[in-house]
């Protein structure tokens, strides 16, 4: 039987990319510190726009090979942040980017959208009884900002959760696992608004500023109950991961662009609500450990 390190963490997102601009700086701390992280990813980000003029013949509107270079650019950042545990929900091409809400991709037999969330929750339980995480990171219930994939994601990390708790469901994917905590993405606004600020004071080589709405999980701070730093190197970790992925990622120093060109900061901070589980920490004082109070780990 395979002995499992002490603690893990595991981390459901829609596309390649994700997990970088998200997660990369708590990624690389549990990764650094021994802990088996664990990445999920639900699609190849097949419909995601080329920033790189020479490499605009991948898109889904002209050889459509944008998904595979994906995969690439994914094991690069991967590399970068430490983690050897990747997977792709399914295996690779399983589900297909739906593409933006509203879009004719969302209609398609394959788009991870138009999935039913009990058809796509089967893979993932196998990974949750297989590795046995004690923490699991995903979206909220709108994805972050209302993408089919992100509000899809959200859907099965949270339907697999229960299902692979449950020992009647699908005995053939493994003894059942409950998961200790769950947490959500969040983006504190003050943090954010403090960000931009200083996005807009220092410049960077962006035609434009993003609006602090458009950065996923931006929510009151009241609603934060952990915050994991970006120091020790983990910081320059998640930059690092997030310049490898080359097709949607601009990075200019301390912020970055995707196929908008409208700058954004680079969180040196990630935050996050607890949603299922005990806290680790009194009431009213952030986490600064996803682990915490979690018996073992």
């Amino acid at each position: 039987m395979t002995v499992l390190p002490a603690r893990r963490l595991l981390l459901v997102h829609a596309h390649p990319d994700d997990e970088s601009i998200n997660n990369g700086a708590t990624m690389a701390r549990y990764a650094a510190e021994g802990a088996l992280v664990t990445l999920v990813t639900c699609t190849l980000g097949e419909e995601g726009e080329v920033i790189p003029p020479e490499l605009a013949h991948l898109a889904p509107d002209r050889e459509d090979r944008l998904g595979a270079h994906r995969v690439g650019e994914l094991a690069a950042a991967m590399k970068e942040l430490g983690v050897t545990d990747h997977r792709f929900l399914g295996g690779p091409g399983r589900f297909r980017d739906s593409g933006m809400m509203g879009v004719e991709q969302n209609r398609r037999e394959n788009a991870f959208w138009n999935t039913d969330v009990d058809t796509a929750a089967p893979y993932l339980v196998e990974i949750i009884r297989e590795n046995r995480p004690q923490v699991l990171v995903t979206y909220d219930p709108d994805g972050g900002y209302g993408h089919p994939d992100h509000i899809q994601a959200h859907r099965v990390a949270m339907r697999a959760a229960e299902l692979a708790a449950d020992a009647s469901y699908r005995p053939d994917l493994g003894p059942a696992h409950a998961i200790a905590k769950i947490y959500w993405n969040r983006v504190p606004r003050p943090v954010a608004e403090t960000a931009f600020a200083r996005l807009r004071a220092e410049g960077a080589d962006f035609p434009g500023i993003a609006a602090i709405d458009d950065v996923p999980g931006v929510v009151d701070d009241s609603l934060i109950t952990a915050e994991i730093d970006g120091g020790a190197g983990h910081l320059d970790r998640k930059t690092a991961a997030m310049r490898a992925h080359v097709t949607q990622i601009a990075v200019d120093g301390p912020f970055f662009a995707l196929s908008n060109d409208l700058g954004q900061p680079i969180f040196t901070t990630e935050y996050y609500q607890l949603v299922s589980g005990t806290p680790g920490a009194p009431a009213g004082v952030r986490e600064t450990d996803l682990f915490a109070g979690v018996e073992g780990s």
